[in-house]
């Protein structure tokens, strides 16, 4: 048999075998129609519908960009919202069902997964070797394909705009991408050069009695330094899981010049810290500088460390640096919150959210 004989064969044994398996294999699969190939932001090609209608996220990370750029697409959350978070997501996304995801000691539920059948999957945050084998065991797992984006603040603008283009929806991949770029950059600009003696040193109480918390370097507390603040807890990591127990003589010692607390909806310990006699020793409670994390409907400061975590820091460089960063509170959570959580706030609303936390 001639050499171009043996290729013309090869060939079309390749295509018989592709028209045969279908999906199974993704090489073949990505001849079919109705599919295209992607490179996510891990650089892993993926072979994914060209219409997606569906889609589950790995983790609240994902899920939460994904419900902020498209929600009715989102198949459903990883876990049962909290009547804090029900308030503020309005129908019919609140009653979409728990899905579960795989994150911490969560796993999801592939039963309620397969009824859902979304056409896509994914995970959002970090791009490691590990990250990047969990998106394959999913993906093989389910036979969903696994899209990897980025979690970090610094990759809002191109998560989003990457997803706009996954989902079709780049008009509002722009405008939310928009934002996260100008908000940052207003914020940085803002905080630029302030010197160390006038970063204000913050104890992080985490827990029912507020005694857990999270070191320098840790991934929940990293808006700490973006908007001159200083962790003030000396103590080990423990790692995505966090909450390392710390003792009252030792937030005694460090002396904070201000506390971030816990949201009450979360279990926190606002109302000890602010009534207990040992508590009231601190420079941070007789100044009166003590804020409890508004959670509206997600956490503002780190879980889950996803978009939410963006009004975050406009309502921290307010209160921390007043003279360097200043505005209308209200007004940004109004806006943000029609723009990312699809829901108008009104005046009542935005004040209950910020009468712990320094206020409108």
């Amino acid at each position: 048999m001639s050499r171009k004989k043996i290729v013309r064969s090869a060939v079309s044994l390749v295509l018989m075998t592709c028209f045969y398996m279908g999906a199974a294999d993704p090489l073949c699969a990505a001849t079919r129609p109705g599919e295209r190939t992607v490179t996510d932001q891990a650089g892993r090609s993926v072979v994914v519908p060209v219409q997606v209608k569906k889609i589950h996220g790995t983790s609240p990370v994902a899920t939460i960009l994904i419900y902020t750029l498209c929600p009715d697409l989102l198949a459903g959350w990883n876990n049962e919202l909290r009547p804090g978070e029900r308030e503020f997501i309005p129908e019919p996304y609140r009653s979409l069902p728990n899905l579960g995801g795989w994150f911490g000691k969560t796993t999801g539920s592939m039963e309620e997964l397969m009824k859902a059948r979304p056409d896509i999957i994914v995970s959002a945050g970090f791009h490691g070797d590990a990250d990047k084998e969990l998106a394959e065991r999913i993906q093989a797992q389910v036979n969903i394909p696994v899209v990897m984006s980025d979690g970090s603040l610094d990759g809002l603008e191109k998560a989003y705009r990457f997803l706009g283009d996954l989902t079709g929806r780049q008009k509002q991949a722009a405008i939310l991408a928009d934002y996260c770029r100008d908000t940052l950059s207003r914020i940085d600009t803002a905080m630029k050069g302030l010197p160390d003696d006038r970063h204000t040193r913050i104890y992080y109480a985490e827990g029912a009695a507020g005694l857990e918390t999270e070191p320098a370097g840790s991934a929940h507390t990293d808006l700490l330094s973006r908007v001159g603040g200083r962790n003030v807890a000396q103590v080990p990591s423990r790692g995505g899981i966090g909450m390392t127990p710390v003792s009252m003589e030792q937030v005694l010692a460090w002396n904070p010049d201000a506390l971030l607390v816990w949201n009450r909806s979360q279990g926190g310990a606002y109302d000890t810290i602010m009534t207990d006699p040992l508590w009231a020793q601190l420079q941070a409670i007789k100044k009166r500088r003590v804020y409890e994390i508004p959670a509206a409907p997600f956490n503002w400061f780190d879980r889950p460390p996803s978009v939410n975590r963006l009004i975050g820091l406009v309502w921290l460089s307010r209160l921390l640096h007043p003279e360097k960063f200043n505005c209308d509170i209200k007004a940004e959570v109004q806006r943000f919150c029609k723009l990312f959580y699809h829901i108008e706030l009104t005046d009542a609303q935005v004040k209950a959210l910020l009468e712990r936390a320094g206020g409108a």
